[in-house]
């Protein structure tokens, strides 16, 4: 009898795939009492459910067609218009033929990869950096190299001397997370970006810069994104493509992001979202746009910021009780903390004992492309509340030992 058992031949990148490291910490989750310093996620307590109620009830009874039906792939013209004048309020002059609608900023990142890159290119990344952007470049075949950071993120002095010693136009493009950067909340300093944006035009890269985190600024002085400062920068005009996201401000679940490119990229794009899934949900664009249109997101905004300060300063406090075993980066806004473990603590190691302790976290391999610092740790003090924080920290030293 003939075996018809069938072969299923899968593309190169998914013949040994591997998932996403933090999310396959989510299984714990479901463990009596776990509390979680893993997942990225914001805190529950601060969505705005009243006003997404109005804007969701309004969306669906004013205008019942343009929530139930496909939409253009650009996305909806009401919330092209609002993220335009979001983003204008943010320092960045954009016009909103430049701006398109993605479901998440993830996908903004995915549409770059289509069309700028081949299997084989070079991208540089910081080093550490998100690791579903390193997932996402990996398995598009990219050849992907590390950046170095400090405490002030991307160090541009560094990278300059790395650029100098390669063939012109080498690299392709550079990955970024330059405010509050996840994992290590480091924002960028103006120095450093406008010397970022010089390097760009010099050695002929594009810069993808990610602000899902910007707006969740608690402690320091704004400062302007690549985008509006590569108007100031002689050639860096047209390098900067910008992605962002109502994720972390509004509710990941709108799964509303939003990428700004110039027109060449800006067009291919559109066709490379068409084969994706034609539009971002019509429903969830609508909401979206009335909720900004009201100026709900603007009255939020000093709320979150002083929510996330606030539990970031609890557990910068409770983490003074382990300056001992564990070295951290404070930071001046965002979701999450970047630490060190001392004396040799391998990461990996502790977090099984802290999944013991009913405690998780995230072991800093993860948001590394090579050469992994196995003694790095982030946590994040989005979600958990203030009381959450402190005994997790306790369990946290436990796990120390």
């Amino acid at each position: 009898m003939n075996d018809l058992t069938p072969t299923y031949r899968f593309a190169p990148a998914f013949q040994a795939p591997t998932g996403s490291a933090i999310r396959e910490l989510f299984k714990y989750l479901a463990q009596p009492g776990m509390i979680s310093f893993a997942g990225g996620y914001p805190a529950t307590g601060f969505f705005d459910q009243a006003n997404l109620q109005l804007a969701a009830d309004r969306a669906l009874r004013e205008s019942p067609v343009d929530c139930l039906q496909y939409a253009a792939t650009e996305g909806l013209p009401l919330l092209r218009e609002q993220l335009t004048a979001l983003m204008a309020r943010r320092g960045a002059q954009v016009d909103v033929a430049d701006l398109l609608v993605t479901t998440g900023s993830q996908q903004g990142l995915d549409l770059l990869i289509k069309v700028l890159l081949s299997p084989g290119d070079q991208v540089l990344v910081e080093r550490p950096t998100y690791p579903a952007a390193l997932q996402a470049l990996r398995l598009a075949g990219m050849q992907v190299h590390s950046a170095a950071t400090d405490a002030q993120g991307l160090d541009t002095d560094a990278l300059a001397e790395r650029l100098a010693g390669l063939p012109h136009g080498a690299i392709r493009l550079l990955y970024c997370v330059p405010t509050f950067a996840n994992p290590t909340g480091a924002c960028l300093s103006l120095e450093r970006r406008l010397a970022l944006l010089a390097l760009a035009a010099r050695h002929d890269f594009l810069i993808i810069e990610d602000d899902p985190y910007g707006a969740l600024r608690f402690a320091g002085s704004e400062l302007p994104s690549l985008l509006a400062l590569s108007e100031q920068v002689e050639g860096a005009r047209g390098r900067v493509v910008h992605l962002s996201s109502l994720s972390k401000v509004v509710a990941p679940g709108l799964r509303i992001g939003w990428l700004i490119a110039p027109p060449a990229v800006f067009t291919r794009c559109v066709i490379a979202k068409q084969t994706v899934d034609l539009c971002t949900s019509p429903w969830a664009q609508r909401i979206g746009a009335l909720y900004l249109q009201e100026g709900a997101l603007e009255r939020a905004l000093p709320g979150l910021a002083q929510g996330y300060g606030a539990k970031c300063q609890r557990m910068l406090e409770g983490l003074s009780g382990l300056q001992e075993v564990l070295e951290v980066s404070p930071p001046a806004g965002g979701m999450f903390i970047w630490g060190r473990c001392r004396h040799g603590v391998d990461a990996a190691t502790l977090l099984q004992r802290a999944i013991k302790q009913n405690v998780l976290f995230v072991p800093g391999s993860a948001f590394y492309a090579q050469e992994a610092d196995a003694s790095s740790i982030r946590l994040s003090f989005a979600a958990p509340s203030l009381e959450q924080i402190d005994e997790g920290l306790l369990r946290l030293g436990r796990a120390f030992g």
